[in-house]
C-alpha cells in the first residue's frame, strides 16, 4: 500500500435508483397488475444486491432470478423478498432452493417429484409454479398436458403449485404470433378446473406489458422497461433512463490528414484531426462491433464521432470541431444523450446484452 489517494475510475457507470422505482411504480401503473421485477444477470448489468435493496420496499410480488447463485446473493445481501427461478434447475441446485425458499418453475415431473422429496425430508413445503411452454420452446409443460401435470403435482405431499407462467418470444417483433399466444394462455387457464387454487397467473415480458393485455393474468414480469428501455425501441418513453456509461477523455493530439486511427488502420483522417482518446474499450464491455458503424459519443454538450476501431481499453473521437474539449473531461458512452438502444442497433446487437456485457471493472456508482 502506497497511502496515495484512491484515483478516481477511468470509467464507470452511474445508476439512477430513483429512476428504477419511478420505472417500477409505472409498469404497476400501466399493467394495473402485481409486478416481479425481473433481476436476473446482476439486474441487467446495473448490480443485482444494490438493484434489489432499492426496490424491497416497493409493494413487489417477486425478484426474479435466473438460478439460485442468484438468490444466494439476494439472502446474503438481506433482501427478504420472494424469490422466483426463471428457468429450470439442476437437480444439484435444488436442496439449496428449497433451503432458501426460493419459489422455482416446475418443467417437468421429475423436477417436481425431486423437490417433494427435498421438501418432504426437509420439513420445508414448497410453492412453486408450473411452466408452460405456449411458443418459446425453452422448457415447461404444453398446454394439452398442463390439467394432468396439475393433477400429479396435487397428490404430492409437500409441493404447493400456486401460480403458472409462460414466456413470450416475439412480442417486440411478431405481434400476430403474440396475440394468438395470449389468447391461447388465456384459453386455458380458463379451462381449468382448479384455476382457483392459482394465486399468480403471469405471460408478460415487458413488451408484454407494453403492448398486450391478457384475460386472465394478475403478475407481470418486467425486466428491460425497469431499466428504462422500451423493447420496441422507442425511446421516447414515460421510463427513465437508469444507467449511464461515462468515461474521460485521456490524451488530446494533433495528427495530419492521411493518418491512420487505430488497429488495421481501418480509418484514415481526411484533414488535419485533433483526436482525442477516451479511456474505455470492449475490455469494459464497450461493443467492438460498434467499429466503424457510426457510433458517437456526448461531450460537452455535443455529440462526437468516433473514429477506427474499438480497442480493449480506449476509444478514439475527433474533437476537431470541438475545440473546447480537454483532457479529463466527462464523456457520456451511452444514458440519456445517446440511448442504449442506439447503441446496440449500431452494434448490431439488443440492448439487453449492452447492458449485460458491462465488466465488473467498471465502478458502478449509484444515486438514490
Amino acid at each position: 500500500m502506497s497511502g496515495a489517494p484512491e484515483s478516481s475510475p477511468r470509467s464507470w457507470a452511474e445508476v439512477d435508483l430513483s429512476a428504477l422505482r419511478h420505472n417500477f411504480s409505472t409498469a404497476r401503473e400501466l399493467s394495473g397488475q402485481q409486478v416481479m421485477a425481473v433481476v436476473k444477470a446482476g439486474a441487467y448489468g446495473h448490480g443485482l444486491e444494490a438493484t434489489a435493496r432499492a426496490l424491497a420496499s416497493e409493494e413487489i410480488a417477486f425478484f426474479g432470478v435466473a438460478n439460485v447463485g442468484e438468490a444466494r446473493c439476494l439472502s446474503e445481501a438481506g433482501v427478504d423478498s420472494p424469490v422466483y427461478l426463471l428457468g429450470a434447475t439442476l437437480p444439484e441446485e435444488r436442496t439449496e432452493a428449497v433451503a432458501l425458499r426460493c419459489v422455482p418453475c416446475l418443467n417437468t415431473m421429475e423436477e417436481a417429484h425431486h423437490f417433494d422429496q427435498i421438501a418432504r425430508d426437509s420439513g420445508s413445503p414448497l410453492r412453486a409454479h408450473l411452466a408452460v411452454d405456449t411458443g418459446m420452446g425453452r422448457g415447461g409443460f404444453l398446454p394439452a398436458d398442463v390439467p394432468a401435470a396439475l393433477e400429479a403435482i396435487r397428490a404430492l405431499s409437500s409441493v404447493r403449485v400456486t401460480g403458472l407462467g409462460s414466456h413470450l418470444p416475439a412480442a417486440d417483433e411478431d405481434s400476430e404470433f403474440t396475440h394468438a399466444q395470449f389468447n391461447a394462455f388465456d384459453t386455458l387457464v380458463e379451462s381449468l378446473p382448479s384455476r382457483g387454487e392459482l394465486e399468480f397467473i403471469h405471460l408478460a415480458n415487458s413488451a408484454g406489458l407494453l403492448g398486450y393485455r391478457s384475460r386472465t393474468t394478475n403478475l407481470v414480469r418486467p425486466g428491460l422497461l425497469l431499466y428504462g428501455v422500451s423493447p420496441f425501441g422507442d425511446e421516447k418513453t414515460i421510463f427513465r433512463t437508469v444507467m449511464t456509461l461515462k468515461s474521460r477523455i485521456a490524451v488530446i493530439r494533433e495528427v495530419p490528414a492521411g493518418h491512420g486511427i487505430s488497429y488495421g488502420r481501418t480509418f484514415l483522417t481526411t484533414r488535419p484531426t485533433r483526436v482525442g482518446t477516451i479511456g474505455i474499450g470492449y475490455g469494459d464491455g464497450y461493443p467492438r462491433s460498434l467499429s466503424n458503424n457510426s457510433p458517437e459519443v456526448f461531450i460537452r454538450g455535443r455529440r462526437v464521432p468516433l473514429l477506427g476501431r474499438v480497442t480493449m481499453d480506449q476509444v478514439m473521437a475527433d474533437l476537431t470541431d470541438h475545440p473546447g474539449c480537454l483532457p479529463g473531461d466527462e464523456v457520456e458512452l451511452f444514458g440519456p444523450n445517446i440511448p442504449v438502444s442506439e447503441i446496440a442497433h449500431k452494434a448490431g446487437t439488443i440492448p439487453w446484452e449492452v447492458f449485460t456485457s458491462i465488466t465488473p471493472r467498471v465502478q458502478r456508482i449509484y444515486s438514490k
